[in-house]
């Protein structure tokens, strides 16, 4: 039940991001249009923001981020959900939604390359080329949502994968070498 309240909500939230940004949005016009009372909103999420991340991690939770058929397919979802994305991107907010995402993956690759290599920490440079890369993916990814309606998903992702710095290419495709 908890769950499908969470997706009615963020249903909500996504229909109103169509008209307006998300600072404009207030948790009262969310409540409102989902027909539901605020403690119910806050019981769920702590406010818009964290309703948006969600929303997003929603789809990234479901992605295998060194796979480029999983990443592109993601990508193409993002453009099914253009205006979601395009508002969650643009968002100037005090902690822009691009922040959240950019931990979510600097986290995900962290954790992954611990796992394949059996370590539970990894040493500084690693830990700063996994920042590196997850910065310019984020941000290449805001520039393809926000600026590119050419170029295919697979494309942008094969090319983010060959742009990975060497040392993480050989810890996430190891395999493929």
């Amino acid at each position: 039940m908890a769950e499908r309240t969470k997706l009615w909500i963020a249903d909500v939230m996504k229909k109103l991001m169509v008209s307006k940004p998300i600072e404009k949005i207030r948790v009262t016009e969310i409540c409102k249009a989902a027909e539901i009372e605020r403690p119910t909103f806050y019981y769920h999420f702590k406010d818009k923001y964290d309703l948006v991340a969600w929303i997003f991690f929603q789809s990234a939770f479901e992605t295998d981020v060194i796979s480029v058929e999983s990443a592109a397919k993601s990508m193409n979802q993002a453009r099914k959900d253009f205006i979601f994305y395009e508002r969650a991107y643009e968002d100037k907010s005090q902690t822009p939604m691009w922040q959240y995402i950019l931990e979510y993956f600097v986290e995900r690759y962290t954790r992954a390359a611990m796992e394949i290599l059996g370590r539970d920490t990894l040493e500084t440079q690693l830990r700063y080329s996994i920042r590196l890369y997850c910065y310019g993916a984020v941000g290449m990814t805001r520039e393809w949502i926000l600026k590119d309606k050419i170029t295919p998903a697979e494309t942008v992702i094969r090319m983010m994968f060959n742009s990975m710095p060497e040392s993480l290419r050989q810890i996430y495709f190891q395999k493929e070498q």
